[in-house]
């Protein structure tokens, strides 16, 4: 397999203003590319604060693309499901044009089952709706005639239908990405099957990876990202301080939603949240036990749940690209030129 990309993935938890937030995760991700990453992913939460801080991936991104020359900017994910599939044509065909062709699109179903009311869905109809709503975008920015009238999408974006990804945490959802030859996106974590609660986290996706890969039509390249979670500082005990609290938050958040988080210690936490937390020998170390990570194409690190304070994200952030990435498979490119980029435009 080729060099693997390298993405850094925010999802904007500080414990701080709506506003304050979006200026640290901007702040992030220009550093990022400054570090020579690939790809900077928002992921699309509604209502919840304590969980992502960010409805409205898309507008964020705009502005980040006014801050940023190379880095590709995507979604992980949008919840297609809760929205309109034409408008989501309309602003993706728009902000790809103004970002210079840097737009990657990351779509899933889920979310937070309460989340769905408000847009007259119920949970149970995600899937369906999801079908649909990926139907009418794809034929969209393919520039076909919409709902039997002979309008069509403006401006028109082809180019994006090859840069769709799916987020899966099933077997089934492996297939059903391979067969479209979207991008297959892996969770940093993912619940474990009840009766089986001790797996570790590539016994699951592997067979994911392999569906996937059954499933892909002939001449489609692979794409496969591994999210995971990972926090370095040049001190392992001083990580292991700063992760303890908010692993230990994420472990109580789980339990008052009724989900099981077995042990209270800080390596419990580590386990059931598959963390990668310490000095670069020891997170090298730790993911390198990982074998699903060792076959994707695109590597995605986050601090969510430790949620450090800022200045440590950042150092975390160079010391994945200067000393952690290159030991697994991951080569600084030099970055391309852009077309058009927004930060010219204004």
């Amino acid at each position: 397999m080729s060099t693997k990309r390298l993405g850094f993935f925010t999802r904007l938890l500080d414990d701080a203003s709506p506003q304050e937030r979006y200026r640290l995760a901007t702040e992030q991700i220009v550093f990022a590319e400054q570090q020579g990453f690939d790809a900077a992913w928002v992921a699309q939460h509604h209502f919840h604060e304590a969980e992502g801080g960010l409805p409205a991936p898309l507008v964020f991104l705009a502005q980040v693309a006014a801050h940023t020359r190379y880095i590709r900017l995507g979604t992980g994910v949008i919840t297609l499901a809760m929205e309109n599939a034409l408008r989501v044509a309309e602003d993706t065909s728009v902000l790809d044009l103004l970002s210079g062709g840097r737009l990657e699109i990351g779509l899933g179903s889920g979310g937070t089952p309460t989340s769905f009311p408000p847009f007259g869905l119920e949970s149970s109809q995600r899937g369906a709706v999801f079908s649909q709503n990926l139907a009418t975008l794809l034929q969209a920015w393919r520039g076909e005639p919409l709902a039997g009238t002979d309008n069509r999408l403006y401006p028109v974006a082809p180019q994006l239908v090859n840069r769709v990804w799916q987020a899966t945490f099933s077997v089934e959802g492996g297939t059903r990405a391979g067969l479209a030859g979207d991008g297959l996106m892996l969770s940093r974590t993912q619940p474990r099957p009840a009766d089986a609660p001790n797996l570790t986290l590539a016994e699951i996706q592997n067979p994911i990876i392999d569906a996937y890969l059954a499933a892909l039509p002939a001449g489609v390249e692979p794409r496969i990202m591994g999210s995971r979670t990972a926090f370095v500082t040049e001190d392992g005990a001083e990580a292991r301080r700063l992760a303890e609290k908010g692993l230990r938050r994420q472990a109580e958040n789980h339990r008052a939603n009724g989900q099981t988080v077995h042990g209270d210690t800080l390596d419990d936490h580590i386990r059931a949240f598959d963390a990668h937390i310490g000095s670069p020998d020891q997170v090298i170390a730790s993911l390198k036990q990982d074998s699903a990570l060792a076959r994707v194409t695109d590597l995605s690190f986050q601090v969510h749940s430790i949620d450090p304070p800022h200045p440590y994200i950042l150092r975390s952030i160079e010391l994945l690209a200067r000393h952690v990435a290159p030991e697994l498979g991951w080569t600084r490119r030099t970055p391309k030129s852009v077309t058009s980029p927004l930060h010219e435009l204004v």
